[in-house]
């Protein structure tokens, strides 16, 4: 075999010289670029360097598989897909980090593979890739630089950002070319390893819950975030998978009642240099690097494989809590960068197969706001992403995903697609089809917010149903359409082509973004201690302090600030669709005003238990679980379709009805008219649903009213049909909702509701004529009530295009 082309090989000016007096040997423009020094590194074996034996092996499975070869001896198989490399090399590494190297000489269909004899689980190891180097052609390839392998199950070490982990010279005196320099000093020692996995984990005892998506209620968590200041938890378990799989944790979640985790990335993912700089780290982890494998720092029992078991451990107690197991999972860039990043593995395998480059191949296209895009496009990085879900969800025991930035996904050529190559093998798969699938609809990129449009398997982030109902309850709003909609699944953006109000999950704070607490309490970020003097994280907030910036010791303030978060979880509780909390905001966690607390690995982004035992905010959990609670009994508020405006049989009344204030219903003109308060009447005679034996579903009705003026508002209650009389069993004006009040009146009485407040009531007998006049005026004044399709193409939000969207 012979070596690589040697390329631009340039080590950078030591301190004793000073780059060429031409300026660098680097390639001004598209040209082949000129040979410096004396060639590239090659494949010279050092002192610290020894061969191994191979043997042919398989091309598939792609990673490394531990296994038995045809002779009987046990070893690993190795297989690596890497379209125009000229050499492959797996490097195994021994504890005292001395390398031993194997070429890897088959190519079977672009994949390099080899069985190597003796090679046992916990052995680490990566891989060196031959190539050229021309970056003015997107080609990139480095063997200098030890890469992880994307397959890798398990990964020991973090990376730490020297300037030998760049391929090329990270400080080149003249900025603008150092992309085009490379960098021939060895990066292994800065970087972390694959390891080899044996995993004989039994899933035989495993139960799913198989929760339906019309009983799912989320809970967005961060697995460090959650335990590391949980006073039940055991400090060396904290901050874990085995931390979140701890009873003390798990209580807290059956308690509140949520059926599903959505834990943010646990993907192996690394730290941004300019964080490292200032002390701060990458806690979110919206910066993957290894897609198979757990993220290591997660791990109590070890880094060496380990980490798989324990995670899986952590699913089976979630199961064997009822509790579904989520992923938010980053498949639209990685940890690389844009051409001045860090080379950890992609970009050395295949630069040019992996990532989407732009015009000009010597920069990427970045539909993310992170520097650079997968090509999902290319079939091999396609078949990358699909293998990475199924192992979740065969091996892992995961139940579902939540995908970041869903529309860089979504994309073929260039436009975002419905029928673009990842959605359609996404719905055919026998596989992916059958667990939760949820999408953050929206890109940076030009036409990338899709809010309303993904396919009818998918869940989608409703940003619409967050934005208004922040606006809401802080007054912001001239009129109480939208919030119509949003109270009845959103019609508006979800009922076409076969999609359910389950299709949005509703939220009004998620991990990007002010906690429940800081929304009501600051005006603007305040985001000083991420270190980008304020220019981080969103200024679209649509917060309110109630009267004063940040905390505040007036208990007029303090009151109403606690009242507001009443109104805004039980207005996410009660609305059709699939309700999402974040961890904390049942208890009022406050990040102190920080946005954007992606780099904030500390108490500022960790969940603060000492609140539950704050009479301030105590009684906000067992509200919360009340709400929940109250919602699982009752499948009215739970639909599995969309309100029709109609009755179910000649002896009911419509599905749904709105009420003014007045106490008669709404009627085109009063959508239209200027008013912060809304009535909702839910009928539990008309749900057009049947159970398992084919029975028609049958549930009490409801009367909730939204109130969102700083004055109190008479509301008449409506009368027959209606109902014959109302058991009020929220009412937000309240501190204390540990019990219903259990206040019956009849119908047609004129209750006052409190300013800022919700109510609901439980409906009494209803009239004797059963019905009810023609169908109802929604929302965009329609007869049928039924929302229209015309916002698919959407309005931005806080998160969407032209936002910002979160940093990473």
């Amino acid at each position: 075999m012979q070596p690589p082309e040697p390329g631009v090989a340039v080590p950078p000016p030591g301190p004793a010289e000073a780059a060429p007096a031409g300026g660098p040997v680097a390639v001004p423009g598209p040209p082949r670029p000129r040979t410096a020094g004396g060639g590239g590194p090659g494949r010279a074996v050092s002192a610290r360097t020894r061969e191994a034996t191979v043997r042919p092996g398989a091309p598939h499975p792609l990673g490394a598989r531990f296994r038995t070869g045809p002779d009987g001896a046990a070893g690993t198989n190795f297989a690596l897909w890497a379209a125009g490399a000229e050499w492959v090399e797996v490097c195994l590494f021994d504890e005292d980090g001395g390398e031993t190297r194997a070429a890897l000489t088959e190519l079977t269909h672009e994949v390099w593979h080899g069985f190597v004899p003796g090679v046992r689980p916990g052995t680490r190891y990566g891989y060196r890739v031959g190539g050229r180097w021309d970056p003015w052609t997107g080609a990139r390839w480095n063997p200098a630089k030890l890469l992880l392998d994307p397959y890798a199950r398990a990964v020991d070490g973090e990376f730490r950002l020297a300037p030998e982990v760049y391929g090329h010279v990270r400080h080149w005196p003249e900025a603008g070319v150092a992309d085009t320099v490379r960098d021939d000093r060895d990066s292994a020692p800065y970087v972390p390893k694959g390891v080899v996995v044996d995993d004989d984990d039994d899933w035989q005892d495993d139960r799913r819950p198989k929760t339906p998506w019309s009983d799912t209620v989320l809970y967005e968590l961060h697995v460090r975030g959650f335990t590391m200041r949980h006073p039940g938890v055991p400090p060396e378990l904290r901050g874990t998978y085995a931390g979140l799989a701890h009873p003390a944790a798990v209580e807290h979640l059956t308690r509140l009642g949520v059926t599903a985790v959505e834990l943010m990335p646990v993907h192996q993912f690394a730290h941004e240099e300019h964080l490292e700089r200032q002390g701060l780290r990458n806690y979110w982890g919206y910066n993957s690097i290894g897609w198979f494998a757990p993220h290591a720092a997660y791990s109590a029992s070890g880094t060496r494989g380990q980490q798989v078991g324990e995670f899986k451990r952590m699913v089976k107690a979630l199961h064997a809590a009822g509790i579904e197991v989520i992923l938010d999972v980053v498949y639209n860039h990685t940890a690389e960068g844009g051409e001045g990043g860090p080379t950890l593995s992609l970009r050395g395998i295949d630069n040019r197969g992996y990532y989407r480059l732009a015009a000009d191949p010597r920069r990427y296209t970045d539909y993310t706001g992170c520097g650079n895009t997968l090509n999902v496009v290319q079939p091999h990085v396609l078949r990358l992403i699909t293998d990475s879900l199924r192992y979740w969800v065969t091996e892992m025991g995961v139940d579902g995903f939540r995908f970041d930035l869903a529309a860089a996904l979504a994309r073929s050529t260039n436009d975002v697609d419905m029928l673009s190559p990842f959605l359609t093998v996404i719905g055919q798969d026998p596989v992916l089809r059958r667990v939760k699938l949820i999408a953050e609809p929206w890109d940076v990129g030009p036409g990338g917010y899709r809010a309303g449009a993904f396919p009818p398997l998918w869940t989608e982030w409703n940003d619409r149903f967050r934005d208004t109902v922040r606006d809401f309850w802080r007054g912001a709003t001239d009129d109480v359409r939208d919030l119509g909609y949003r109270l009845s699944g959103s019609s508006d953006l979800y009922d076409w082509g076969g999609r359910r109000p389950y299709a949005s999950v509703n939220y009004v704070t998620a991990h990007d973004g002010f906690t429940l607490r800081d929304l009501v309490s600051y005006n603007g970020k305040h985001n000083e201690a991420n270190g980008e003097e304020g220019r981080d994280g969103s200024d679209d907030n649509r917060s309110w302090n109630c009267g004063a910036e940040g905390e505040s010791d007036d208990p007029a303030v303090t009151a109403l600030r606690r009242r507001q978060i009443r109104n805004m979880l039980a207005t996410l509780l009660l609305a059709t669709g699939v309700p999402m909390l974040v961890a904390g905001d049942e208890m009022g966690r406050t990040q102190g005003g920080n946005n954007n607390a992606y780099c904030q690995d500390n108490p500022v982004g960790w969940v603060d238990w000492s609140l539950l035992d704050d009479p301030s905010w105590a009684g906000l959990r067992d509200l919360a679980a009340r709400l929940i609670a109250l919602r699982r009994a009752h499948p009215v508020l739970r639909r599995g379709g969309f309100f029709s405006g109609l009755a179910a049989g000649a002896e009911g009344l419509r599905d749904v009805a709105w009420f003014a204030p007045s106490g008669r219903e709404m009627t085109g003109e009063d959508w239209f008219a200027p008013s912060a308060t809304l009535g909702m009447f839910l009928s539990g005679r008309d749900i057009p649903q049947r159970d398992a034996r084919g029975e028609p579903v049958l549930d009490d009705s409801f009367l909730l009213i939204a109130h969102a003026h700083h004055r109190p508002v008479s509301f008449t209650l409506p009368g027959p049909p209606w109902a014959g009389s109302y058991e009020l069993l929220l009412d937000t004006a309240l501190e204390e909702q540990a019990a219903p009040p259990g206040t019956a009146v009849a119908a047609g009485t004129e209750v006052r509701v409190g300013a800022r407040s919700a109510r609901l009531y439980r409906v009494g007998a209803p009239g004797p004529d059963g019905g009810g006049p023609g169908g109802p005026d929604g929302p965009d004044g329609r007869r049928t009530g039924r929302g229209g399709q015309d916002g698919r193409s959407g309005r931005g939000g806080r998160g969407g295009p032209g936002s910002g969207g979160k940093t990473r």
